[in-house]
């Protein structure tokens, strides 16, 4: 019988993840532990800027009407998921990294569109366009089972609520992810690529 897997990322990934979860026969436990908010922001001048550094699509979900803009800059984007949704909202896309913020290439001066909570390489400028505001789910149903852990903030956050953690196997979106995690959980295993079909990949393979 296979484990479940437990989502823990914030909605919409959330109910995306699940979705292709169960899409492959498995059992899904939908428990974020955040929830996303827009935050009240203005664009600075596009002039000053290259391009900008996207780490997370929730920078375009939330960004709301000041994202208009900047639509003349160029997107460096983390993962696919930030790229196309980039590009779906009419930007164009100068690089996509696959292993997280240090893969892409930093070159002229780059504006971030981050999160509240948020790591910015040097010399990049940073905005908070967004806040993932920590929610506490009954966890209960997560014992015996596989946790997914999208980014680094989630594996502290799922770390400081657990302390029985040898029941739990964990798969990272990557290293820094599973640093974050700490240690003593009952398994760990970091994903091939920063996308969310090989996590779960690497997830299934500890619910066998």
């Amino acid at each position: 019988m296979n484990r479940p897997l437990a989502v823990l990322r914030p909605e919409p990934g959330n109910a995306a993840t699940a979705a292709r979860i169960e899409a492959a026969g498995l059992v899904a436990l939908r428990l974020p532990l955040f929830v996303v908010r827009a935050l009240a922001w203005h664009a600075p001048s596009p002039v000053r800027y290259d391009g900008l550094l996207l780490t997370s699509a929730n920078a375009i979900r939330h960004g709301g009407a000041e994202l208009d803009r900047l639509k003349a800059l160029p997107v460096h984007a983390v993962g696919a998921a930030t790229a196309e949704a980039a590009r779906a909202a009419g930007f164009a896309i100068a690089q996509i990294g696959s292993g997280g913020i240090d893969d892409l290439r930093i070159e002229g001066r780059l504006l971030h569109l981050a999160g509240r909570e948020r790591r910015t390489p040097p010399g990049v400028d940073a905005i908070g366009v967004y806040a993932s505001d920590p929610l506490t789910p009954g966890l209960a149903p997560l014992r015996g089972g596989v946790a997914l852990l999208h980014s680094p903030r989630a594996a502290a956050r799922l770390a400081a609520l657990v302390a029985d953690r040898d029941a739990i196997a964990i798969a990272a979106i990557s290293e820094a992810t599973i640093e974050a995690a700490g240690r003593g959980w009952r398994a760990t295993t970091v994903a091939d690529a920063a996308t969310d079909s090989a996590l779960i990949a690497v997830a299934r393979g500890l619910a066998d």
